[in-house]
């Protein structure tokens, strides 16, 4: 990157020089553009991703206010959306044409302030700059788009934009900041797509006055953060009042069965029963019976009357887990129970009445059953009323550390252990893990850790094998005494870290050794305290 002279305070702090593009210029552009690739390819939700790109922005780079703008189809408007900088960004959106973010949005062309004091059209309405910084600073805004294929060739979808505050500069210097941030946009523009589509769902709620579950709706034993489980939540707060039927879709351990509990619990069924069955666990010709009834004498070893869990449900819910095991022959039975309310015992040619609520779900794919004949296509319209559809872990990984401190604490409570937390090597590990087994496997993980830990915190070599290799958790019997105490050592650094926010003298003092072996092990190990260190939002 350019070298600039006399840089000013904030291009010191990292902000590119004027001149020419040395090697040590170079590699900050590869390393900023190799931290920004990094987060595309994490499974973190899209909020969290783009914000850390504009984090890595300003501490390559030296951008100190630095924002995400995203279009809104339906007010034809930019909205502030993402921000990261030194101060709080008022809630505002520009107009297609209204002022610099306008104009980029209007003509999807880069625009380059080069001191934002002397533009007459910069509105300065997000930060609220003072004349000292407007004098002193250069405005960047480049446009997020993609290319869509339209019948007189392709196009380019402006999605929103992105733009940065910097230091004043030559026009060469401020060219090589806009052509590296168009290159930003386009690593990020998928990520910026999801986002927009988010939004507009989100729109779609509040019209509807779902923009958040309702305020006595917080069922149990849910434990979230991510988007995509509010939505779920949402799905069911407005769907839980009627006697539609749920179809819960989503993959073994995603909690479905939880999510059917809280239907009925939001629902005015609440006072009566709930009744499950697993349709994988019985086999077929035990399926009817369980579900129907049958009658005495109805088949050998009938020998009373039994009610089916239709009957057992009445007034309330039945919750039909692994719908799409069900043979034939029941399909057939439970389609007419659900169009026509009646039922037939096996044995027995009386019809009894029933009102039942019913909750469907499966881990398969219906729609590929139907083609096979494996499932009915008149039961398949007649379960699908109000599909909802649960994510894997892996595709929502920030409610990975929320459930993991949740099954935590709910362990060590039932087992009597003194354990207050997980370590951050061990809960790099939690995160990096792909979770085939969902929330059942982070559960039944976390039991085997709390039963195996004798200490106050929960560490790598406490956790299940399928998540570690032996090098990772510093227990590979061919690593040398040495290397091994080196691992351990470096891991209770991390933590004493993590714990002063990143501030190496308390570290010390929580460790009871001196600042100067503390800094002496930081630099052996290449730790980052700033990494530790609790940064602001800029929200």
């Amino acid at each position: 990157m350019p070298k600039n002279n006399k840089p000013s305070a904030k291009a010191s702090a990292g902000a590119l020089p004027s001149g020419s593009l040395s090697l040590d210029d170079h590699a900050r552009y590869l390393r900023t553009l190799k931290a920004i690739l990094g987060q595309m390819r994490s499974e973190v939700g899209l909020e969290t991703s783009l914000k850390a790109v504009l984090r890595i922005l300003s501490d390559n780079l030296g951008y100190v206010r630095n924002f995400l703008a995203i279009h809104d189809a339906k007010s034809r408007s930019l909205k502030l959306s993402l921000t990261h900088g030194l101060q709080k960004a008022s809630q505002v959106s520009y107009a297609a044409g209204q002022g610099v973010t306008g104009q980029v949005l209007a003509t999807g062309e880069a625009i380059i302030v080069p001191r934002i004091s002397e533009h007459p059209e910069f509105l300065n309405w997000a930060f609220g700059r003072d004349e000292a910084e407007k004098s002193s600073l250069a405005f960047i805004c480049v446009p997020v788009g993609q290319e869509k294929l339209e019948a007189n060739g392709p196009e380019r979808d402006i999605l929103g934009v992105l733009s940065v505050d910097l230091p004043t500069a030559p026009t060469l210097i401020l060219k090589i900041h806009r052509e590296f941030l168009e290159v930003v946009a386009r690593i990020i523009a998928h990520q910026v797509a999801h986002l927009q589509e988010d939004m507009a769902r989100e729109e779609h709620l509040l019209a509807q006055g779902l923009s958040v579950c309702d305020p006595g709706f917080s069922p149990k034993n849910i434990v979230f953060v991510s988007k995509s489980m509010r939505l779920v939540l949402q799905q069911i707060s407005q769907v839980a009042h009627s006697r539609a039927t749920v179809l819960l879709r989503g993959e073994s351990g995603t909690g479905k069965e939880l999510l059917a509990e809280a239907i009925h619990t939001a629902s005015p069924r609440v006072q009566k029963p709930l009744v499950k069955l697993n349709c994988a666990a019985l086999p077929a010709d035990l399926v009817e019976s369980e579900l129907f009834g049958y009658e005495k004498g109805a088949f050998t070893g009938a020998v009373q009357n039994k009610r089916g869990r239709f009957e057992v449900a009445h007034q309330g819910t039945l919750f039909l887990d692994e719908i799409g095991e069900l043979s034939l022959d029941a399909q057939a039975k439970v389609l007419r129970a659900i169009q026509e309310r009646e039922i037939q015992r096996l044995g027995s040619e009386q019809t009894i009445n029933v009102d039942v609520r019913l909750i469907c779900a499966t881990n398969r794919s219906l729609e590929d059953l139907l083609n096979t004949g494996g499932f009915r296509e008149d039961l398949f319209y007649r379960i699908n009323v109000f599909p909802i559809y649960v994510q894997p872990l892996r595709e929502r990984r920030e409610d990975i550390l929320p459930l993991a401190e949740h099954f935590l604490h709910a362990f060590a409570k039932e087992y009597g252990k003194q354990i207050k937390r997980i370590s951050t090597p061990a809960l790099d590990l939690l995160n990096q893990y792909h979770w085939p087994g969902n929330a059942r496997e982070l559960r039944n993980c976390l039991e085997r850790a709390v039963l195996l830990c004798n200490e106050e915190v929960i560490r790598t070599y406490h956790l299940s094998p399928t998540l570690q290799t032996a090098e990772s958790s510093a227990t590979d019997t061919n690593l040398p005494l040495g290397e091994a105490v080196a691992k351990f050592e470096q891991e209770i650094i991390v933590d004493a870290l993590k714990k002063a926010k990143g501030n190496m003298l308390q570290a010390a003092r929580d460790l009871r050794i001196s600042y100067r072996i503390v800094n002496y092990k930081i630099k052996k190990y290449r730790i980052d305290p700033k990494k530790f260190s609790m940064r602001p939002s800029g929200k």
